[in-house]
């Protein structure tokens, strides 16, 4: 298949390119801006799917900049819908859910900041729209040279290298979320993409559920470096547990490769460069 990807030069979008690649697909990178509908709709022509990747996706800068999130991750995913890809997949995140220990494609959503509900509002666009079409919500993705200091794995390994000072680490460091290596989340695109074609399918994407403590004495051990803590009070209303329901994925026949803790840790401590 001729597959387009927005977000083709991103973190995700670089390993779906080459995951797509790998397995026998025609990846074609748009260059443009997914705000340029003449610019969106010309370039699916000719192509069999469409990936859709490019997004704002920082949290704590969302509630600084909603208008400039919704007008990117809503307004061009609508652009994409318009241009009518026979097939579509949209990038989306586990921020949609209500907070609950254990995630299903079936939990209920409550977005809390101004990025998650962008792409739940994203979501529905997609939902709606006729063809065949399906979100994958990506958990906590890590590893393959990550250069995100707001991410925990990330963010341990640059002040275990020395690159940054410290991490603050809420609470006691008990909480648990899902982490997935982006070369897993890339196979997973693979995997939906070949199994779409038609209605409309939600599949959630993560693989190795770890508390911030685990992550931090897991680099400490990798990298044989301490990670200096800035401790700091818990959040009231922080959810203790956050795992992903990857059942419907696996039914699929995909499976996570490189998420294992250690590994992931160990990836992202290569290319820290320390």
């Amino acid at each position: 298949m001729r597959v387009m990807i927005t977000g083709a030069a991103g973190y995700v979008g670089r390993a779906v390119v080459a995951e797509l690649d790998r397995a026998g697909h025609a990846p074609v990178p748009f260059a443009g801006d997914v705000r340029d509908s003449a610019a969106v709709e010309a370039a699916v022509r000719g192509v069999d799917a469409v990936v859709h990747l490019a997004a704002r996706s920082r949290v704590r800068e969302s509630f600084d900049r909603a208008a400039e999130y919704f007008d990117v991750n809503v307004g061009g995913t609508l652009n994409v819908v318009r241009a009518r890809p026979a097939v579509l997949l949209l990038a989306s995140t586990a921020g949609v859910y209500a907070p609950a220990p254990s995630l299903s494609e079936d939990s209920p959503l409550k977005p809390t900041n101004p990025y998650a509900a962008s792409k739940a509002v994203a979501e529905e666009v997609v939902r709606w729209t006729p063809g065949a079409s399906a979100v994958l919500r990506l958990f906590n993705v890590a590893g393959g040279g990550d250069a995100d200091p707001t991410r925990v794995i990330t963010k341990a390994c640059l002040v275990a290298a020395g690159r940054e000072p410290s991490m603050r680490v809420f609470g006691n460091g008990s909480a648990v979320r899902d982490f997935v290596h982006v070369r897993d989340v890339a196979r997973a695109f693979v995997a939906v993409l070949e199994n779409t074609s038609s209605g409309h399918e939600v599949y959630n994407v993560g693989a190795t559920p770890a508390s911030v403590a685990e992550v931090i004495a897991t680099t400490e051990r990798v990298a044989s470096r301490p990670v200096a803590v800035e401790w700091a009070p818990a959040n009231p209303g922080e959810v203790r547990e956050l795992r992903a329901d990857t059942a419907k994925l696996r039914d699929l026949g995909w499976s996570p490769e490189e998420s294992g803790l250690s590994d992931l840790i160990a990836d992202q401590w290569r290319s820290t460069g320390a």
